[in-house]
């Protein structure tokens, strides 16, 4: 796996403002953006004891949590992901899934994953199998992507952060979802093997620190 590095800052509106109009100075929105933005749905999985939850609460230092998601209600598009995390490193790999393969994963049907030829189908299934995984809590957030090709360095900023309670029909337009708690903005951003100094200043806030903040986390106040 290839990892890369991670920082987030919890952040508030007069930032995004301010972190705005910097990051259109010297870096370019994400083209897949819609309108500058995206917004995100994503179904997260857990086991029966919580051990995902649990695990970054207590800090654990190397952990990992799949998720399925889809953009900007696109369901023509859903990932399978999975999350790796060692310490301040991160690696994300992911597979396509059917919207009928997602409903069946959200329905507790795992039998097609059988017989799938995708190796991240296979690993959450054999995972669903020793661990009993299974969706957990829908995540829904909106999204302002930043790239910048030197250290392909990607920021974004997070905010809108809401939670599906009890429901994980995540195909259904219709599930109810509501703000998770006082939740900040988020600011994260994700490079290779260097930070350029451009960029390094211009996400730069006074007060602000690196932080552990996780809207999985955040969404699960309610269950």
């Amino acid at each position: 796996m290839t990892f890369r590095h991670e920082w987030k800052h919890e952040i508030n509106g007069s930032d995004i403002i301010a972190l705005r109009q910097r990051l259109q100075a010297v870096a370019r929105l994400d083209e897949h953006a819609v309108g500058g933005k995206y917004e995100i749905r994503s179904l997260y999985f857990d086991t029966p004891t919580d051990t995902v939850l649990r695990q970054k609460l207590d800090g654990v230092n190397i952990r990992e949590k799949f998720r399925i998601r889809y953009y900007n209600g696109d369901t023509s598009r859903i990932r399978l992901e999975k999350k790796s995390k060692f310490g301040s490193l991160g690696n994300k790999i992911s597979a396509p899934l059917t919207e009928e393969e997602a409903q069946a994963l959200v329905d507790g049907d795992f039998t097609w994953m059988m017989k799938s030829t995708r190796p991240l189908v296979e690993e959450l299934y054999s995972k669903i199998r020793a661990q009993g995984l299974r969706p957990k809590t829908i995540v829904d957030y909106t999204r302002e992507p930043y790239v910048y090709p030197p250290g392909n360095v990607r920021i974004t900023m997070d905010y809108h952060i809401r939670t599906g309670l009890q429901c994980t029909d995540f195909l259904n337009c219709q599930c109810v979802t509501v703000p998770a708690g006082d939740a900040p903005a988020i600011l994260e951003i994700k490079w290779d093997s260097y930070l350029p100094d451009i960029i390094r200043d211009a996400i730069q806030l006074e007060g602000r620190r690196s932080s552990a903040f996780s809207k999985y986390a955040a969404c699960r106040i309610y269950g």
